[in-house]
């Protein structure tokens, strides 16, 4: 494919989606480390995210951000949401006019309560801006399982022909122009996985995690479509599948922060052994500001909010949660 990619962000998911841009056009990936990108270009793997998985023999490396940015036809911001502004910021300069930027990240700016598409929209006016997201664990794809995703921009054009950068025989793409509520089922997701991690943790069983995902669905569907989402989304591979992997999967990071504090584990002792981040610990306060905002109930956010930010227990949290008065399945919490 004529089409030269780069991506910025050598964490596990980034250095993934390089690894499959690398099978159908000239990729490179940036990398803060030296060490990483040296591994990658000498030995063709990223040990400190992804030890023991071979990455395609093209995909290159490089510290360089500028020389990784300039030559970009396409670029893929795999940076979690507390860096990805000043990396855009820093990415500006070197970026040709029009160029595609498509985020891989799930989260939501603490100091603005905003998108990364919003953020980049910003950034970099004139640019097209879309998600690339959907149930992706990275060792899972590394070690050739089926997986599928959605890349999403409102111009249906560019997300077709972006399909085609993303796709191989064992991911499948598929194309979406609802960008908001593929960007918000993403970002949320994450907070329900926490409560669906606790619940693994307190040894309550497939039945509670069954309702925790059930109704954490419904919770970010309703904020979703209330933010512009189009409801069809949340029951597709953005909303619905990720939420499924991120909250049964062992390799989801925010699964196993809920895991660790069901077992009565202090979360800054969670996060200081974890190597990657956690972004629903940083999203479950914003996300319950806009459902505040949007006028929608958010139970199990509100909850985890409680436990991440101010110190509730475990415990506390699901008393809270199986305390509440029983409604119409329908109705908000």
């Amino acid at each position: 494919m004529d089409m030269n990619v780069a991506v910025v962000g050598a964490g596990s998911w980034g250095t993934t989606v390089a690894h499959l841009c690398a099978h159908n056009a000239p990729t490179v990936l940036h990398s803060r480390r030296a060490d990483v990108a040296d591994a990658i270009n000498d030995h063709h793997e990223n040990p400190r995210y992804l030890e023991g998985y071979k990455l395609h023999p093209d995909l290159r490396a490089s510290i360089d951000l500028a020389e990784v940015v300039r030559q970009a036809d396409v670029l893929v911001m795999g940076v979690p949401s507390a860096g990805f502004r000043e990396t855009i910021v820093d990415i500006r300069p070197h970026l040709r006019p029009w160029v595609p930027v498509v985020s891989l990240s799930k989260g939501l700016e603490l100091s603005t309560r905003k998108r990364m598409t919003e953020i980049a929209e910003e950034e970099l006016s004139g640019h097209p801006v879309g998600v690339l997201t959907g149930p992706n664990l990275a060792k899972e794809i590394l070690a050739g399982n089926a997986a599928a995703a959605v890349v999403a921009f409102t111009d249906l054009t560019i997300a077709e022909r972006l399909q085609e950068v993303f796709s191989s025989d064992l991911f499948r793409v598929y194309t979406n122009t609802d960008v908001v509520g593929c960007e918000i089922a993403g970002a949320l997701k994450n907070v329900i996985a926490l409560a669906a991690g606790m619940a693994d943790g307190l040894d309550t069983g497939d039945n509670t995690r069954a309702a925790v995902m059930t109704r954490g669905l419904a919770e970010l569907t309703r904020l979703g479509v209330a933010m512009g989402g189009d409801p069809a989304t949340f029951s597709g591979l953005a909303g619905m599948g990720d939420l499924l992997a991120t909250c049964m999967s062992p390799q989801s990071r925010n699964r196993y922060v809920g895991e660790q504090l069901g077992r009565g584990r202090s979360l800054d002792d969670i996060i200081e052994e974890m190597n990657q981040v956690a972004e629903g610990v940083k999203s479950a306060k914003i996300v319950v500001e806009l459902a505040e905002e949007y006028g929608v109930e958010m139970p199990i956010a509100r909850e985890m909010k409680a436990c991440v930010t101010e110190g509730r227990s475990a415990i506390q949290a699901y008393r809270g949660l199986v305390n509440r008065p029983v409604t119409s399945e329908a109705a908000p919490d």
